[in-house]
């Protein structure tokens, strides 16, 4: 019996609509009692509705989930809007590495930390309420806000950090565009939190959201170019993973002059699932090609739609990529159409290439400096040197990456005019380095323990990997994904496979923060120490992979913490075996053995099962299997092959 299928209900009628809803329509724009709730410190949380609506504002209520009992220890994580990602000024960045130290409580890490994020945000966890105005007051201070951090509206707005310095494109500015288009009005930020008013002012031009507001979150990216050094040569750089999100704009190369001749768009992706509802991941679809002068109309003609149509009773079907599944590409285009926007045919076969790390040393065509991208395990930047190094450290969870908070802040100080921008992958890029300086600057870094985790280099699997933040400091989490990251990459170094050019992500629930199915192996949290499986994807960014389905049944969906590195182990073999080879993998889309996910895709459900049952002590993660979940493009690996 195939899955069933999500039913949004479209256009829902207003006698339908979700509780959600009626509480931003009885609001006041988005105010509501927040400020009363917010400096009521009699309690430490807030009321639902009030939970409800401080999303927009950058909150989330969360309490530690490591503590058990009744009475939860209620705190706050606060999310800044970053566009992207950057930069910041040493002066800037030294306001926020002040808030870690005056705002937040440090469990776990025991000491003061920064958390980098996949959408290019800076997040603060464990804010208690005493903290919240004061906090909120300070980032303002800086010019970057906590608005449209969560909720229901256009999420922070993504470019690729580098091309700032571009002779080509800049994703960068056309980020910090669209995000200021699509930020929220700031009469009631400033109303909540007292915020200076001189401090956040609207756009000359911003998008008119409805009292409503958005039907769910809605996540926009631009990808860019980048050029080879050795040939000179252009090509897509899509470190923000455009077709992961709701709506993806990638520059169209005129290659007659090196210009960006238009911008090709795809819609309707999203990552995140519901356990238990018929919902699905999926990369987005090719839209349209739109020209620089319909760009921002066409834009807004695509979210318009959605707000319109989207589902607002079921809140687990009410993302862009619903829409476009139930309606298909042909009909969103006539809607777009109708809202006056023009655009041509989307370009068949266009490839906005792959995802682009930005580790190490890059040269800034635009002024001739330099940048340097400096891996950050998870994203964290917290003290926790080297235990061995310093056995005296009290830190409460050590990490053994260096001191990576205190780098940031003091390396920007040593080397005036340089800035640092988030990358899409939870690490920084330094910029504006001069080339007499990059021997001192490096040193500097390594001086902080930067390069190595507990005195060993960072292995090439590990900069190529990540997680989302998980247990305990995540709500929605089920199980470790921060906290078991480095020490499933500690195993796997350790048991020779370091050295694997393949990345592998790890999320504490089904909402896939880290996106996983876009990595080579993606593990997915389902449970306390239970990981299920996702396998089809690249670490090239092009695919996404899907849950082990085969015969109808879902296997490797509740993988125990001790056999993670097992089951990992034995798909390198697997790949290894077809022909698969580290030393000589390339970026080209089109080999069959030039990443590990096309041997998986290639090799089909049935081997990756039949080779796993074989393996010595996995063979009984198969005694249970469950009927498969909605796949509408059906299994990455499927059955067939």
């Amino acid at each position: 019996m195939p899955a069933k299928a999500p039913e949004p209900l479209l256009r829902t009628p207003a006698d339908q609509l979700g509780k959600e809803e009626h509480i931003k329509l009885d609001s006041n724009h988005g105010v509501g009692h927040l400020n009363e709730h917010f400096t009521d410190m009699s309690v430490e949380d807030i009321i639902k509705e009030s939970e409800f609506l401080a999303k927009a504002q950058g909150i989330y209520l969360e309490y530690n989930r490591a503590k058990t009992g009744r009475e939860k220890d209620w705190s706050y994580m606060v999310r800044c809007s970053v566009p992207g990602g950057g930069s910041f000024t040493a002066d800037q960045w030294r306001v926020f590495d002040r808030i870690a130290d005056d705002y937040c409580d440090h469990n776990p890490y025991g000491t003061p930390s920064i958390r980098l994020t996949t959408r290019q945000n800076v997040q603060y966890h464990w804010v208690p309420k005493r903290n919240m105005l004061p906090l909120i007051q300070a980032i303002a201070s800086t010019g970057f806000y906590t608005l449209n951090g969560c909720g229901d509206n256009v999420r922070n707005v993504m470019g690729c950090p580098l091309s700032k310095f571009s002779t080509v494109y800049d994703a960068n500015a056309k980020a910090h565009q669209y995000g200021e288009y699509f930020r929220l009005p700031a009469a009631p930020h400033i109303q909540i939190f007292a915020v200076d008013p001189n401090h956040v002012r609207d756009a000359p031009a911003q998008y008119d959201y409805q009292p409503r507001l958005l039907n769910r979150k809605f996540k926009v990216a631009f990808s860019a170019l980048t050029r080879d050094l050795h040939t000179g040569h252009l090509r897509g750089d899509n470190c923000v993973e455009l077709r992961t999100h709701d709506l993806g704009v990638a520059p169209v190369l005129n290659d007659a002059n090196d210009a960006v001749a238009a911008y090709m768009v795809y819609i309707g992706g999203g990552q995140g699932e519901k356990n238990g509802k018929p919902t699905f991941a999926r990369l987005a679809q090719p839209f349209g090609v739109f020209n620089e002068e319909n760009l921002m109309q066409g834009l807004r003609a695509i979210v318009k739609v959605h707000e319109d149509w989207g589902d607002r009773k079921n809140r687990h079907w009410a993302r862009m990529k619903y829409v476009v599944h139930k309606q298909g590409i042909p009909w969103y285009q006539d809607e777009v159409r109708a809202l006056g926007a023009t655009f041509d045919q989307p370009i068949e076969g266009f490839d906005p290439g792959q995802r682009e790390m930005h580790h190490g040393w890059t040269l800034q065509e635009s002024n001739g400096k330099w940048a340097y991208g400096a891996y950050i395990e998870c994203g964290r930047l917290v003290d926790s040197p080297d235990p061995d190094a310093d056995p005296n450290h009290q830190s409460g969870n050590v990490t053994g990456n260096g001191n990576l908070k205190a780098m940031v802040r003091e390396t920007l100080d040593a080397f005036p005019g340089t800035e640092v921008l988030i990358t899409p992958n939870q690490d920084l890029v330094f910029t504006n380095i001069d080339e007499d300086a990059k021997t001192d600057f490096q040193d500097k870094l390594a001086s902080y323990g930067h390069g190595t985790r507990k005195g060993k280099s960072y292995s090439t699997l590990r900069v190529l990997s990540g997680a989302c933040v998980g247990l305990p400091t995540c709500r929605l989490s089920y199980t470790d994904s921060e906290q078991f990251e480095p020490e499933l990459m500690d195993e796997l170094d350790a048991r020779g496979y370091g050295d694997v050019p393949e990345s592998i992500g790890i999320t504490g629930c089904e909402r896939q923060c880290f996106r996983p199915a876009t990595k080579t192996i993606g593990w997915v949290g389902q449970g306390p120490d239970r990981y299920a499986l996702k396998l089809g994807g690249s670490e090239d960014g092009r695919h996404q992979g899907t849950w082990i389905v085969h015969e109808d049944q879902w296997f490797l969906r509740q993988v125990p913490r001790d056999k993670v590195a097992d089951v990992t182990i034995a798909l390198f073999e697997l790949a290894k075996q077809n022909g698969y080879d580290p030393a000589t993998k390339t970026p080209d889309p089109q080999s069959p053995t030039g990443d590990m996910g096309q041997v998986f895709r290639t090799l089909g459900a049935a081997k990756v099962i039949d080779h796993l049952k074989q393996t010595e002590g996995l063979a009984e993660l198969f005694d249970k299997a469950l009927k498969p979940p909605y796949l509408p493009d059906g299994p990455a690996v499927n059955g067939n092959s």
